[in-house]
């Protein structure tokens, strides 16, 4: 009988080092992950390729996949700014045999181990601190203080949902965070 595909769920305040840490782990042959390409009503940024970083959708569109039940699972990030992973997107991975690994924002991601508890593994990456969350999102210079402002006071919330979490991992030391992660999801996949 072939093996059935896991979910790992990554998630994190923006500049927590999620994105960094799911990166590393998609380069490790040994873990067998395919990245999860979310769905987004958002513009794309500048250096965003589309069926790359997100499949970049209308809002009408989102909207239609909505009522058509097309999502694992959804949520307007922010307003009109509309995420979600397709159901088709998953199907599409564990066809080819691989696990598929989300960068996904906490909601999201609570949603999917709700759906697949057995099957997924939800990790939480946790800052040092909001002063270094604030000084990492600022180094980035991808957006204004207004966004930056919005970004900090959404992590607040988003760091009381880390205990719903199966694994915290606090980013303190990249190296440490990433062979911790490595770690977990071997172990996780091999069980």
């Amino acid at each position: 009988m072939k093996k059935q595909g896991k979910l790992i769920v990554f998630s994190a305040p923006s500049g927590s080092g999620k994105t960094t840490i799911v990166q590393h782990l998609l380069a490790q042959n040994d873990l067998n992950l395919e990245f999860s390409v979310s769905a987004t009503s958002r513009e794309p940024r500048e250096e965003e390729e589309d069926g790359k970083h997100y499949y970049f959708i209308t809002f009408q569109e989102f909207k239609q996949h909505i009522k058509n039940d097309d999502f694992l699972e959804w949520e307007e990030v922010y307003r009109d700014n509309f995420y979600g992973t397709l159901k088709s997107e998953i199907e599409r991975i564990w066809k080819k045999g691989k696990n598929v690994i989300f960068d996904i924002d906490v909601v999201g991601g609570l949603r999917i181990k709700k759906k697949y508890p057995d099957r997924t593994l939800a990790v939480f990456v946790k800052p040092p601190s909001v002063d270094e969350l604030k000084r990492r999102l600022k180094e980035r210079k991808t957006e204004n203080d207004d966004k930056i402002n919005m970004r900090i006071a959404k992590a607040s919330i988003e760091l009381a949902t880390a205990p719903q979490f199966d694994y915290i991992i606090e980013n303190n030391d990249l190296q440490i965070a990433l062979q911790e992660a490595h770690d977990l999801v071997k172990q996780f996949i091999e069980k």
